[in-house]
């Protein structure tokens, strides 16, 4: 029997790699990787690391983890290229930008918490953010270096 970190460790992993539709199913993924666990505690897990349900594009809901959990992940660092991280994590899709606008793309539920991220984070040449389900609009300063906000963003897009 694993104890109760490593199992909040890998509900946290599973919920981050793949489309967990509910409880049932999770059970199963983690009966597979060597964790008991009853719905009762599975329940109370859930709860307790703020994971939530959200639609997705096809209305089915799935479950997400709350933006400050998937920065604590250290899995490695990932660099951001011009449009796409070459392998999407913890719901970031791609950045785009168009004047002193960027525009980035989410999984579905991801945008708004991004966007706060973001924005506590004070990132000189980000005047501010507006985010939607699955898209975040940020809006730059006139002169701001399209590198140095890719530079500045990494971090909270892409977990250490």
């Amino acid at each position: 029997m694993k104890n109760k970190n490593n199992r909040l460790e890998a509900i946290r992993m599973v919920i981050s790699e793949q489309d967990v539709k509910n409880q049932e199913q999770l059970l199963q993924i983690l009966l597979q990787k060597g964790y008991s666990v009853t719905q009762a505690t599975l329940s109370r897990d859930l709860k307790k690391m703020k994971i939530s349900k959200v639609a997705n594009t096809y209305g089915d809901y799935l479950y997400v983890l709350p933006n400050h959990a998937l920065l604590q992940k250290k899995t490695g660092t990932a660099a951001l290229d011009d449009h796409t991280l070459n392998q999407p994590r913890y719901g970031f899709v791609s950045l785009n930008f168009s004047g002193n606008m960027a525009v980035i793309k989410t999984k579905p539920g991801y945008a708004s918490s991004l966007a706060y991220d973001i924005d506590n984070h004070n990132i000189p040449g980000v005047l501010g953010t507006i985010a939607g389900d699955d898209t975040l609009l940020i809006v730059l300063s006139e002169n701001a270096n399209r590198m140095e906000i890719k530079h500045q963003l990494e971090p909270i897009i892409v977990s250490l």
